[in-house]
């Protein structure tokens, strides 16, 4: 066989009944077989009443000397304390038994299973998952340093000895011809930085493979068995660990730098040359490269191999983020991280900068005042703000370590790159900068220089010091600034600040970064996820400029408990390890790093976050006068006559309160006082309220696991009308729902009770915007009035222009209520709620005494409530709501058709919700894939929340100004999230008939 035919291995060919008769006829094995995939190998899984094995069927290419020593090499290493397979003999006795199967000569062994969870079964790997793969790797090659044997002499394309010859001989397999090429200038400048280090590289036997796909753990967060040495040859050592963080990188791409945590664990276990340091990071862009033309050649080669097909994505991926880094920093960061040194910055007698004023440190954290009204988004916004600061106090500084909101991004699944590493001075132009230490003074470019200390580099831009290149200068040698910059002109007529133009002067902009990675620029900023580890690579300055080191950020964890500790805590906080949020603004929100989320839950915050107009409105409230609804002021009746104006007629009275279970319980006192009677009737699965009342005409099991047993007499729960998951399913399903509710009331009546009112959400809310069958309300509320109840519509989830084509819920099954109930919405906020009705239910009310709400109704609360109202109006939110609800809707359709894990797609407007299922034919709830789902869209920049009674509903209620542009991002994100939780495409039956309307 030649070299080049190593290069195309197709699997054998084998079918699940020849793999059970094979291991009946050589192993005496019966059980249950299923196939475990492998790229040039087949692997099959064997389910017998004593125990559980795997009947490997090795490539024909596979020498039986290579088969002896992978189990010699297993039998080698059973004092690693590592689960492994062994091989078992066969009725023969031996270990390998060859067989000719349809033309072919095939090898056989049978081992033993390790158990454990794969950790492909991961959607992403955890830290203690990414450091036990680099110690079991490091373990491995511990235990194989003195193993030998004539089968680890062999051929393997994974060899990354041959790497070069492998790209050479499979390139032609990439068809796309920018891929191609970029694949050959990446891997060109690899190979040219190994050429030089070959002969000093240990050679010895290495697994080849501790990847995900080999390895398995019993606790979830550590490695216990290893799976597969179906690669075991001789090799670099360091080729071991390559191919190690390459699987990180695989499953990491967001954070490539957790491949150091894997190195440490390794090295701690076989301490590695310099070399090898040098050849680590080469070695590793070269693995990648040898995956994806690997994969694409075996998916060309061998057709139906889905287990090599589904890889490749995520192989691009991980040679794409290999090939973007500086491999120059990334070596520097390994070896920091090996032997890096973490003593601080020391102080100085000479401060770099001359005497600064601790007042002249800005904020320019997510919750600086600088950034209201959303300007962080605007360019240059840092340099305007303290350019404004320097102006009025004579200089400005900013400061280290601060995750600063002019980075964050939104609309992206990346992280934003936010922690600032280093620290910026504004000074009058012309100003001098002070050598703090002795150093070396090296000319970067025309503003920058590096000044080499003894233990770390300072860098600093804005600075002339072409005179002393390359020499040594004593602490307190006058180093120059560069030419100051106009700052009104600078940035424009249209991004200047009024401040900035009325203070336009010339001003030097310094900036000052220590650095350990000797002679290599760092960033300027770093990504959260890496901030212990750059913090450690470029710690604070401050104390060059004579100021205090930097606060250190409060921890989102601590603060938890903390929370814990005070506040109740069954008043539940969304996410096990929730961000802290400390800003909003319109449909995003932003935690303390700096990460934006798209929010796609929060529909009590109707017009966005951050509003200047509602900001304004309460700040101009508060300094007039806030009190309560028994003094007599404007803003009282121009809210009320605004509500009264858009209800329906004949409403036109509005008690205010401030929730919308205050709303509901109000509600259920009018009905029963206006009427007389004793009964209301409320719909199964519904959530009205927590207080009494409005808790008893609640009856979701998800809000209360003992809703159903601990309705109050006064409560009659009828059908709930879900036209998806309901008792009778289809939009034309109302009239059955309505022959139900005739035999409820036909049994009150036996029973001598009479109705009061009908209570429900003109939309089912509850369950994720499901909207009710044709007709159905008309018919209840018909049978209710024959009786001289009342009809009481909860609205205060899905009104209030949210379902975008109606601004009330029941305008959308074309009815008018007796009563509606509205809150969330109302206030974008504040606690706001009201009660609107018929001015006789209102005065029939009074008979039992007057009604007062202490805060319901007050002047702040009216205002803005108003102008909610006019944003609404002015801003055309309830035609957004229309518009992006429409196109979100039908993206979520679209996925339906993609992912069976979508049952149905619910609601209208920005009223939606995705049911989850992992049959659709049974529609059975996918209650874990819901939470799972919702973890990975936060991780994506999403946040969104399960709902329904078997929390398996994706509630999706966003602020009303969401953009198409933030739609589309939560449309690709979670097609992204679903991609790695529920891979599948979509299956017959399709998306249940009444998912939209």
């Amino acid at each position: 066989m030649t070299e080049q035919s190593h290069f195309h291995l197709p699997r054998p060919r084998l079918t699940l009944d020849q793999a059970a008769d094979l291991a009946r006829e050589r192993f005496n094995v019966i059980g249950v077989v299923t196939e475990l995939g492998s790229n040039q190998d087949r692997n099959f899984r064997i389910y017998t009443d004593a125990a559980t094995v795997v009947l490997k069927v090795s490539n024909p290419a596979t020498a039986a000397v290579e088969l002896e020593a992978q189990n010699a090499a297993l039998a080698h290493l059973g004092d690693l304390g590592l689960d492994l397979p062994a091989a078992v003999r066969a009725i023969d006795g031996n270990e390998i038994q060859r067989i000719t199967i349809d033309g072919q000569t095939l090898d056989l062994r049978l081992l033993t299973y390790v158990d454990g969870h794969p950790l492909t079964d991961s959607v992403r790997l955890t830290a203690g998952q990414v450091r036990s793969l680099g110690d079991v790797a490091g373990r491995i090659v511990r235990g194989l340093s003195n193993f030998e044997h004539a089968g680890t002499d062999r051929f393997l394309q994974w060899d990354l000895r041959r790497g070069g010859e492998v790209i050479d001989a499979l390139l032609g397999q990439v068809n796309d011809d920018a891929r191609r090429e970029h694949l050959r200038t990446v891997t060109d400048a690899a190979r040219m930085q190994l050429a030089p280090l070959k002969g000093d590289l240990r050679v010895q036997t290495i697994h080849g493979d501790l990847t995900d796909d080999n390895v398995v753990s019993r606790d979830g967060d550590s490695i216990s068995g290893v799976i597969d040495f179906g690669d075991v040859a001789q090799g670099w050592l360091v080729a071991e660990l390559a191919a190690t963080c390459a699987c990180v990188l695989y499953r990491s791409p967001r954070h490539p730098l957790a491949i150091l945590d894997t190195i440490d664990a390794f090295a701690r276990q076989v301490p590695l040359s310099d070399a090898e340091l040098t050849a680590l990071w080469p070695l590793i862009v070269l693995r990648t490269a040898v995956l994806v033309v690997s994969g694409e050649a075996q998916v060309q080669l061998d057709g139906d191999n889905d287990y090599a097909d589904a890889n490749r994505a995520r192989e691009w991926l991980a040679f794409a983020t290999a090939a973007d880094l500086d491999g120059a920093e990334v070596e520097a960061l390994i070896r920091f991280m090996l032997a890096g040194t973490d003593a601080p910055i020391m102080t100085t007698d000479y401060p770099l900068a001359g005497p600064l004023d601790p007042a002249a440190i800005i904020d320019l954290s997510v919750t600086s005042a600088g950034y209201d009204a959303g300007v962080w988004l605007e360019p240059d916004i840092d340099a305007r703000i303290t350019a404004d600061a320097a102006a009025q106090l004579g200089h400005a500084v900013t400061r280290y370590g601060e995750y600063r909101l002019s980075q964050t991004r939104i609309n992206t699944a990346e992280e934003s790159v936010t922690l600032a590493l280093g620290v910026e001075v504004i000074l009058p132009a012309g100003s001098h900068i002070t050598a703090p230490i002795v150093g070396t003074v090296v000319v970067v470019d025309s503003d920058t220089v590096r000044f080499e200390a003894a233990h770390f580099d300072l860098w600093l831009t804005g600075i002339d010091a072409a005179a002393i290149d390359g020499q040594t200068v004593e602490a307190g040698t006058t180093l120059g600034t560069a030419l100051g910059t106009a700052f009104g002109t600078a940035l424009g007529a249209a991004q200047a600040s009024s401040a900035g133009a009325r203070h336009a002067a010339r001003v030097a902009r310094v900036t000052l970064q220590t650095s350990r990675l000797r002679g290599i620029r760092p960033p300027f900023f770093a990504a959260p996820s890496h901030a212990a580890l750059w913090q450690r690579v470029c710690p604070d300055p401050s104390a060059l400029l004579g100021l205090e080191t930097a606060r250190s950020l409060a921890d989102a964890g601590a603060l938890l408990q903390r929370r814990d500790q005070s506040f109740a805590r069954v008043q539940e906080h969304y996410y096990q390890a929730p961000p802290q949020i400390e800003r909003g603004w319109q449909h995003h929100l932003i935690d303390t790093h700096g990460q934006a989320y798209v929010d796609m839950v929060n529909n009590v915050t109707t017009v966005g976050h951050g509003h200047p107009r509602i900001a304004e409105a309460a700040r101009s409230q508060w300094s007039l006068l806030n009190t309560n609804s028994r003094f007599h002021y404007e803003e009282l009746v121009r809210f009320t006559e605004r509500l009264a104006a858009l209800a329906p007629d004949p409403l036109d009275t509005v008690f205010l309160v401030n929730s919308g279970t205050e709303a509901v319980d109000l509600a259920l006192r009018l009905a029963l006082s206006y009427t007389g009677q004793d009964t209301v009737l409320a719909v199964r699965e519904a959530y009205h309220g927590w207080s009494l009342a409005a808790d008893a005409v609640s009856s979701s099991v998800a809000d209360n696991p003992r809703a159903l047993d601990t309705r109050p007499d006064w409560v009659h729960l009828v059908e709930a009308p879900n036209a998806v998951r309901g008792k009778y399913q289809g939009m034309q399903s109302a009239p059955q729902y309505l022959d139900d509710l005739d035999g409820d009331l036909r049994d009150l009546a036996d029973a001598g009770r009479t109705v009061a009112a009908f209570i429900a959400e003109p939309v089912f809310g509850n369950a994720g915007g499901v909207l009710l069958p044709d007709g159905y309300l008309a018919g209840v509320y018909e049978r209710m009035r024959a009786r001289g109840a009342l009809c009481i519509a909860d609205e205060v989830q899905v009104s209030y222009a949210r379902l975008g084509k109606h601004f009330w819920g029941t305008e959308q099954q074309g009815v008018v209520p007796d009563i509606i109930t509205i809150a969330k919405a109302m206030g974008n906020g504040h606690p706001l709620g009201a009660v609107i009705t018929r001015r006789d239910i209102a005065e029939r009310f009074s008979e039992e005494g007057p009604f007062f709400s202490s805060a319901g109704g007050s002047p702040l609360s009216c205002r803005i409530g108003l102008t909610v109202l006019d944003i609404m109006r002015d801003e055309g939110l309830q035609q957004n709501a229309e518009v992006v609800g429409r196109h979100l809707k039908q993206g979520l359709e679209r996925l339906g058709e993609r992912f069976d894990l979508i049952g149905a797609v619910y609601g209208m407007g920005l009223y939606l919700g995705v049911e989850l299922v992992s049959d659709r034919a049974a529609f059975t709830p996918a209650t874990g894939a819901a939470a799972r789902l919702c973890d990975e869209l936060l991780l994506r920049g999403c946040i969104v929340q399960p709902t329904g009674d078997f929390k398996n509903v994706l509630k999706i209620k966003p602020p009303l100004c969401l953009s198409i542009a933030s739609a589309d991002h939560f449309l690709d994100a979670l097609a992204d999230a679903l991609g790695a939780i529920a891979p599948r495409a979509a299956q017959s039956p399709t998306l249940s008939a009444a998912s939209s309307r």
